[in-house]
């Protein structure tokens, strides 16, 4: 699945290049769009179920500069029982990979705060929207 984003010249730091926090953010886009596309986030709205993110760890390989574009690429990684990994690779104008970002997510339940189990219904979804 492919997001594009416009660099903004709010988003730079002292040094000319865009701040790391940025590049996380770019990555909570992606995750927020693909969760979206599954319906996790509507399903979070209306049943009280639905993603929580456990851990995110950022590779940064390439600084990015403003004006530009960057492209992120996601995908998951692995379904477990209740939990999956999202991989999102965000890519310069060059189509340089500047960053990688790895993310656990939770199926959950927010009313009853435990974890739940991913149906085959979703991760149906899962693949359904990657291929997009």
């Amino acid at each position: 699945m492919e997001l594009n984003l416009r660099i903004d010249w709010s988003e730079l730091d002292v040094f000319g290049h865009v701040n790391n926090l940025e590049i996380m953010k770019y990555a909570q886009a992606a995750r927020v769009n693909f969760l979206e596309k599954v319906g996790l986030m509507q399903m979070q709205r209306e049943l009280a179920k639905g993603p929580i993110l456990a851990s995110i760890h950022t590779q940064f390989l390439k600084p990015l500069f403003f004006p530009g574009q960057v492209k992120i690429i996601s995908k998951v990684d692995y379904v477990k029982t209740s939990s999956f990994k999202l991989i999102h690779r965000i890519y310069n104008d060059k189509n340089e990979q500047a960053a990688e970002t790895h993310e656990i997510i939770v199926f959950y339940d927010f009313k009853k705060q435990h974890k739940l189990t991913i149906t085959d219904e979703l991760r149906l979804r899962f693949d359904q929207v990657e291929n997009m």
